[in-house]
């Protein structure tokens, strides 16, 4: 089944070719990052605007290079929640009238769900059940993927997601956006035990987390040393943020794993592509004798091709749209309204 699959949930237009969940042909990929860095983040405006100048050319471009014809779509997948409305409603209007001139069934992906198929990209064999850990710039979750559409959260954030404290410390630390890549780059030349920063325990359940109490420690402690005109070693700082916010996402991967009785742990999202995270994980996992999945970085950003994935097993489980499909800027992973 060759699917074209459309993501344009946020800052990237994109659009891909997946035959049967697992072959991507092609994945191409319009980024806006030059156009939001002079604004240190993404502008809803300047990205919805963007998309609608971009998908069409985009499309085109994604046949001409698997050297398909629209007369080969099987079928058309399409990013529909979460996301900036703007940006999503774009792809979803796309996708509809794709579908309608093509005759070919619409299937609408969850963002998220689309992130934990990666790694059905990068490792053909994995099958589920496994536990993902969802970290993004907008989610912080682990999830439980009992099947390729049956999913249930086992704990997230309460507060902010790890993606956003992330680049928010980037931001006052007057670092380039996209933020989190930066402040990575400097993690790795520092040492982390120079400064004291938290690590919260959230709630009732032990797999939640929380990062509102990191970031504003963080960020006050650029504040404070600016205004006592006190030098902030800034890769130290980078480094200890990036520990401590691993040392909350990894012992509870952990957990969650050991909970449920899988032997598999799956990472999703673009905050999967740091350094520190990836290298604790994979100690972590290798000492709990578990298999680890960590896309490449390639696929931990946002992409076309695993809205193909996705969409793939969301038709199989009969998870087809008409045309009254709309986009929402959020939604459950399990489909709930929020």
């Amino acid at each position: 089944m060759m699917i074209l699959a459309v993501e344009s949930s946020c800052d990237e237009t994109a659009v891909a070719l997946v035959e049967d969940g697992r072959r991507v042909l092609t994945d191409c990929i319009a980024s806006q990052v030059d156009l939001h860095r002079i604004y240190g983040g993404v502008v809803p405006e300047i990205a919805s605007r963007k998309h609608v100048e971009t998908i069409d050319s985009l499309a085109s471009q994604a046949l001409e290079q698997a050297g398909l014809t629209r007369r080969d779509i099987d079928a058309i997948a399409v990013t529909y929640a979460p996301g900036l409305i703007g940006a999503v409603l774009v792809g979803v209007n796309f996708a509809k009238a794709a579908a309608l001139a093509l005759g070919v069934p619409l299937i609408p992906v969850h963002h998220i769900r689309g992130h934990i198929a990666a790694n059905y990209l990068a490792y053909p064999a994995l099958e589920p059940p496994f536990v993902c850990l969802v970290v993004s710039g907008g989610h912080t979750m682990l999830v439980d993927v009992a099947g390729y559409t049956q999913m249930r959260i086992l704990g997230g954030t309460l507060d902010d997601a790890a993606g956003e404290c992330f680049d928010k410390v980037a931001r006052v630390l007057d670092m380039p956006y996209p933020g989190g890549a930066a402040l990575d780059r400097r993690a790795k030349l520092g040492h982390e035990g120079r400064y004291a920063l938290p690590r919260a325990r959230a709630g009732e359940n032990p797999l939640d987390m929380s990062f509102s109490g990191l970031k504003t420690a963080a960020i006050n402690l650029i504040h404070n040393a600016r205004q006592k005109g006190e030098e902030i070693v800034v890769e130290d700082l980078c480094a200890g943020f990036s520990a401590a916010v691993s040392d909350t996402l990894v012992p509870r991967a952990m957990a969650a794993l050991a909970g449920t009785g899988y032997r598999k742990l799956a990472v999703a999202g673009g905050v999967a592509a740091n350094s520190r995270i990836r290298a604790d994980l994979t100690a972590a996992a290798r000492s709990a004798g578990a298999e680890l999945y960590m896309p490449p970085l390639s696929l931990c950003g946002d992409n076309g091709a695993m809205i193909g994935a996705q969409g793939y097993y969301e038709f199989l489980a009969g998870n087809v749209a008409d045309m009254t499909l709309n986009a929402y800027a959020t939604k459950s992973i399990l489909g709930e309204a929020l």
